[in-house]
Protein backbone atom coordinates (compact mmCIF):
# COMPACT_ATOMS: atom_id res chain seq x y z
CA UNK A 1 0.00 0.00 0.00
CA UNK A 2 2.77 2.48 0.89
CA UNK A 3 4.47 1.84 -2.43
CA UNK A 4 1.25 2.42 -4.36
CA UNK A 5 1.17 6.10 -3.42
CA UNK A 6 4.63 6.59 -4.90
CA UNK A 7 3.82 4.53 -8.01
CA UNK A 8 0.72 6.70 -8.59
CA UNK A 9 2.82 9.83 -8.10
CA UNK A 10 5.25 8.92 -10.88
CA UNK A 11 2.63 7.94 -13.49
CA UNK A 12 2.23 11.45 -14.98
CA UNK A 13 6.00 11.53 -15.57
CA UNK A 14 6.95 8.05 -16.76
CA UNK A 15 5.46 4.65 -17.49
CA UNK A 16 7.06 1.61 -15.86
CA UNK A 17 6.55 -2.06 -16.67
CA UNK A 18 5.49 -4.30 -13.79
CA UNK A 19 9.04 -5.74 -13.73
CA UNK A 20 10.50 -2.22 -13.48
CA UNK A 21 8.06 -1.35 -10.68
CA UNK A 22 9.08 -4.47 -8.75
CA UNK A 23 12.77 -3.70 -9.18
CA UNK A 24 12.24 -0.07 -8.17
CA UNK A 25 10.50 -1.13 -4.97
CA UNK A 26 13.41 -3.42 -4.02
CA UNK A 27 15.61 -0.29 -3.92
CA UNK A 28 13.55 1.79 -1.50
CA UNK A 29 12.97 1.72 2.24
CA UNK A 30 9.72 2.73 3.94
CA UNK A 31 10.55 4.48 7.20
CA UNK A 32 8.46 6.00 9.97
CA UNK A 33 9.56 9.07 11.93
CA UNK A 34 7.96 10.52 15.03
CA UNK A 35 6.94 14.16 15.44
CA UNK A 36 10.04 16.30 16.12
CA UNK A 37 12.48 13.66 14.81
CA UNK A 38 15.11 14.82 12.35
CA UNK A 39 15.46 13.23 8.91
CA UNK A 40 18.54 15.35 8.15
CA UNK A 41 20.63 17.53 10.45
CA UNK A 42 22.73 20.51 9.44
CA UNK A 43 26.36 19.40 9.10
CA UNK A 44 25.54 15.72 8.45
CA UNK A 45 25.50 14.25 4.94
CA UNK A 46 21.97 13.75 3.59
CA UNK A 47 21.88 10.01 2.89
CA UNK A 48 18.48 9.74 1.21
CA UNK A 49 15.94 11.38 -1.07
CA UNK A 50 12.68 11.25 0.88
CA UNK A 51 9.18 11.02 -0.59
CA UNK A 52 6.43 11.75 1.95
CA UNK A 53 3.65 9.18 2.12
CA UNK A 54 2.02 10.80 5.15
CA UNK A 55 2.95 13.58 7.53
CA UNK A 56 4.55 17.01 7.38
CA UNK A 57 8.14 18.28 7.61
CA UNK A 58 9.96 21.60 7.74
CA UNK A 59 13.30 22.32 6.12
CA UNK A 60 15.23 25.03 7.92
CA UNK A 61 18.60 26.61 8.54
CA UNK A 62 19.99 27.76 11.90
CA UNK A 63 22.23 30.81 11.60
CA UNK A 64 25.28 31.64 13.73
CA UNK A 65 23.09 33.50 16.26
CA UNK A 66 20.89 30.42 16.68
CA UNK A 67 17.92 31.83 14.74
CA UNK A 68 15.81 29.39 12.76
CA UNK A 69 14.96 30.23 9.14
CA UNK A 70 12.28 28.00 7.57
CA UNK A 71 12.81 27.55 3.84
CA UNK A 72 10.23 24.88 3.02
CA UNK A 73 7.38 22.73 4.29
CA UNK A 74 6.61 19.33 2.78
CA UNK A 75 3.46 17.22 2.99
CA UNK A 76 2.08 14.12 1.26
CA UNK A 77 3.44 13.51 -2.26
CA UNK A 78 6.26 16.02 -1.74
CA UNK A 79 9.96 15.52 -1.20
CA UNK A 80 11.92 16.41 1.94
CA UNK A 81 15.72 16.37 1.77
CA UNK A 82 18.73 18.64 1.66
CA UNK A 83 19.06 18.20 -2.09
CA UNK A 84 22.47 19.88 -2.35
CA UNK A 85 23.91 17.59 0.31
CA UNK A 86 22.27 14.52 -1.23
CA UNK A 87 23.59 15.22 -4.73
CA UNK A 88 27.13 16.13 -3.64
CA UNK A 89 27.28 13.85 -0.58
CA UNK A 90 28.72 16.84 1.31
CA UNK A 91 27.56 18.15 4.74
CA UNK A 92 23.99 19.47 4.79
CA UNK A 93 23.21 23.18 5.01
CA UNK A 94 19.68 22.44 6.19
CA UNK A 95 17.80 20.48 8.81
CA UNK A 96 14.69 18.49 7.91
CA UNK A 97 12.46 17.85 10.91
CA UNK A 98 9.06 16.17 11.22
CA UNK A 99 6.20 18.41 12.36
CA UNK A 100 3.91 15.37 12.56
CA UNK A 101 4.46 11.63 12.67
CA UNK A 102 5.72 11.06 9.14
CA UNK A 103 6.09 8.06 6.84
CA UNK A 104 8.58 8.24 3.98
CA UNK A 105 9.82 6.25 1.03
CA UNK A 106 13.59 6.70 1.04
CA UNK A 107 16.06 6.32 -1.81
CA UNK A 108 19.70 6.01 -0.78
CA UNK A 109 22.23 7.78 -2.99
CA UNK A 110 23.75 4.44 -4.09
CA UNK A 111 20.39 2.84 -4.86
CA UNK A 112 19.22 5.85 -6.84
CA UNK A 113 22.39 5.78 -8.94
CA UNK A 114 21.82 2.06 -9.57
CA UNK A 115 18.19 2.72 -10.54
CA UNK A 116 19.31 5.33 -13.09
CA UNK A 117 21.47 2.65 -14.76
CA UNK A 118 18.88 -0.16 -14.58
CA UNK A 119 15.81 1.97 -15.43
CA UNK A 120 17.11 5.02 -17.38
CA UNK A 121 13.66 6.67 -17.57
CA UNK A 122 13.91 7.29 -13.81
CA UNK A 123 16.49 9.95 -14.61
CA UNK A 124 13.74 11.78 -16.52
CA UNK A 125 11.44 11.49 -13.49
CA UNK A 126 13.97 12.98 -11.11
CA UNK A 127 15.00 15.65 -13.63
CA UNK A 128 11.37 16.77 -13.88
CA UNK A 129 11.02 16.81 -10.08
CA UNK A 130 14.18 18.89 -9.69
CA UNK A 131 13.09 21.27 -12.47
CA UNK A 132 9.79 21.91 -10.68
CA UNK A 133 11.59 22.49 -7.38
CA UNK A 134 14.01 24.91 -9.04
CA UNK A 135 11.20 26.93 -10.64
CA UNK A 136 9.30 27.11 -7.33
CA UNK A 137 12.46 28.27 -5.58
CA UNK A 138 13.09 31.01 -8.13
CA UNK A 139 9.48 32.23 -7.90
CA UNK A 140 9.81 32.39 -4.14
CA UNK A 141 13.00 34.48 -4.41
CA UNK A 142 11.22 36.94 -6.74
CA UNK A 143 8.23 37.18 -4.36
CA UNK A 144 10.57 37.85 -1.42
CA UNK A 145 12.18 40.73 -3.32
CA UNK A 146 9.07 42.26 -4.84
CA UNK A 147 6.09 41.67 -2.53
CA UNK A 148 5.31 42.82 0.98
CA UNK A 149 4.70 40.33 3.80
CA UNK A 150 0.91 40.41 3.51
CA UNK A 151 1.02 39.66 -0.23
CA UNK A 152 3.52 36.83 0.37
CA UNK A 153 1.26 35.34 3.04
CA UNK A 154 -1.83 35.50 0.81
CA UNK A 155 0.05 33.70 -1.97
CA UNK A 156 1.29 31.08 0.53
CA UNK A 157 -2.22 30.60 1.97
CA UNK A 158 -3.82 30.25 -1.48
CA UNK A 159 -1.07 28.06 -2.94
CA UNK A 160 -0.71 25.76 0.08
CA UNK A 161 -4.05 25.74 1.95
CA UNK A 162 -3.34 22.33 3.52
CA UNK A 163 -0.02 23.53 4.92
CA UNK A 164 -1.46 26.80 6.28
CA UNK A 165 -3.87 24.79 8.45
CA UNK A 166 -1.32 22.18 9.62
CA UNK A 167 1.73 24.26 10.50
CA UNK A 168 2.15 26.45 13.61
CA UNK A 169 1.81 30.16 12.84
CA UNK A 170 5.29 31.07 14.15
CA UNK A 171 6.82 28.70 11.56
CA UNK A 172 4.83 30.32 8.75
CA UNK A 173 6.13 33.68 9.99
CA UNK A 174 9.69 32.33 9.77
CA UNK A 175 9.01 31.02 6.25
CA UNK A 176 7.74 34.48 5.25
CA UNK A 177 10.81 36.12 6.83
CA UNK A 178 8.87 38.14 9.42
CA UNK A 179 8.41 38.11 13.19
CA UNK A 180 5.53 36.16 14.68
CA UNK A 181 4.18 39.44 16.14
CA UNK A 182 4.08 41.08 12.69
CA UNK A 183 2.50 37.94 11.23
CA UNK A 184 -0.19 38.05 13.92
CA UNK A 185 -0.89 41.69 12.99
CA UNK A 186 -1.25 40.73 9.29
CA UNK A 187 -3.66 37.92 10.15
CA UNK A 188 -5.83 40.17 12.32
CA UNK A 189 -5.98 42.77 9.51
CA UNK A 190 -7.14 40.05 7.10
CA UNK A 191 -9.81 38.83 9.55
CA UNK A 192 -11.14 42.39 9.94
CA UNK A 193 -11.54 42.68 6.15
CA UNK A 194 -13.62 39.50 5.91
Amino acid sequence: MNHNRFLEYIKPYISLTSEEEKFLMTKVVVRNYLKNQYIVQQGDVCKSANFIISGCTKTFYIDLEGNEHVVMFSVEDWWASDLGSFITQAPADFNVQCLENTQLIQFSYENLEELYVQIPKLERLFRKIIERAFVASQKRIIRNFSLDAKERYLIFKNTYPKIDKRVPQYLIASYLGITKEFFSKIKSQLVQKE
